[in-house]
């Protein structure tokens, strides 16, 4: 039975893959769909077991082909107030609303809709779909689809992650880390400090150091680099630590994001942080309590999509949308992933990013109708 990319919209909104949560209830619908059209998939599955990604041709076995890359799971929506249901497609005054319609189950959508037509079409290059999870988790689960993909497809001439763009051509987006500081203590009581080492003050001191390199690349910004902002950011998120007003904490740990411009390696911020706490930090906390001590964990590392020159990505994009402006982001997606691997990448999709993440989440039906008119300029071209 076929369905319009609006009926499909609303399937996929009706499943509330939140990255914290399985996805597999929506990964074997898409499956059983591709399969109800003859097109099998592979599924490659988390670590747990309980998640999986879902990649798949549609087309003849060579290469030259297309990419088209989304992800599957949304964040959360408990502590957001909506005015209709997050689960259960809905529209208003030409939007589309639900969690997902713009991050990005809209372009997940659009693609399985007309998976009719790519058949239809008799493509002459493939397309490949790929549909991840957990990428609202530092694209926790692309790279093992990206490395089965590699290994399994012909190289395709393009990959398009259809991340919201209003349908500009972006071509670039900061790479990014994130950290994970524990900070070990020596507990006294808050009238004889001088005894003790605050796990909170000292992690604090290193909050306001990373600040200060924020604060330093700023003040040296190149006023020509298209990014907002245009230099490497250092931000902490989320601190927690101590037990009491009147003791000296004895635990604290937060999170830092780093999102580097592409001249930059966030790696090596990673790397003079640590130093600084080896070689300024952790030597004075041990002359007061040997036991104590800094740990740095990478949780994870995104990187970042580098211009390409003249690449066969973005010349196909170009075309077929007309736009011909110089865009990047600050915000992260698995494009760099794909082209690590060797592929021309871009990011161009349907709706805005400012809606992603918020509650009333809603994708324009314009942007969504462009989305697919679009789509079937990328069939025809693989059938021409």
């Amino acid at each position: 039975m076929p369905l319009s990319p609006r009926e499909m919209l609303a399937r996929l909104i009706a499943f509330p893959s939140v990255s914290t949560s399985s996805n597999l209830d929506l990964i074997h619908f898409c499956r059983e769909w591709l399969k109800s059209h003859g097109v099998e998939s592979n599924l490659i599955f988390s670590p747990e077991g309980d998640k999986a990604n879902l990649y798949a041709t549609v087309g003849p076995s060579v290469e030259g082909g297309v990419v088209l890359s989304g992800h599957t799971d949304v964040v959360p929506v408990e502590g957001q107030v909506w005015t209709s249901d997050p689960w259960t497609l809905t529209e208003r005054d030409g939007r589309l609303y639900g969690r997902g319609t713009t991050d990005m189950k809209g372009f997940d959508a659009l693609v399985l809709a007309l998976v009719p037509d790519m058949l239809e079409a008799r493509l002459k290059r493939p397309i490949h779909i790929a549909l991840s999870y957990d990428e609202e988790l530092a694209c926790r689960g692309a790279p093992s689809m990206v490395r089965a993909m590699v290994d399994r497809i012909p190289a395709p001439s393009a990959v398009i992650v259809g991340e919201p763009t209003r349908h500009a051509v972006v071509t670039g987006h900061k790479a990014s880390v994130q950290l994970r500081t524990c900070l070990t203590g020596h507990a006294v009581h808050s009238s004889r400090i001088d005894q003790g080492v605050s796990a909170v003050m000292t992690g604090a001191r290193l909050i306001v150091w990373l600040e200060d390199i924020m604060n330093r690349n700023r003040a040296g910004l190149d006023s020509s680099n298209p990014f907002e902002p245009p230099y490497t950011t250092l931000h902490c998120g989320v601190m927690e630590g101590g037990t009491a007003a009147n003791i000296v904490a004895s635990s604290a740990w937060f999170y830092t994001d780093i999102r580097a411009i592409p001249t930059e390696d966030p790696t090596e911020y990673l790397a003079r942080y640590k130093a600084h706490i080896a070689e300024e930090v952790v030597p004075g906390m041990r002359m007061v309590a040997p036991e104590t001590g800094v740990e740095v964990e990478l949780v994870s590392h995104v990187p970042g999509l580098r211009p390409e020159q003249d690449g066969s990505a973005e010349r196909m994009m170009r075309r077929l949308t007309g736009d011909n402006g110089n865009h990047v982001v600050s915000y992260g997606t698995e494009a760099g992933l794909f082209q690590q691997a060797g592929w021309s990448t871009v990011v161009c999709g349907p709706g805005d990013i400012a809606q992603a993440h918020q509650p009333d989440e809603y994708i324009e039906v314009s942007e969504f109708e462009a989305g697919e008119r679009l789509l079937r300029r990328v069939i025809a071209e693989l059938a021409s």
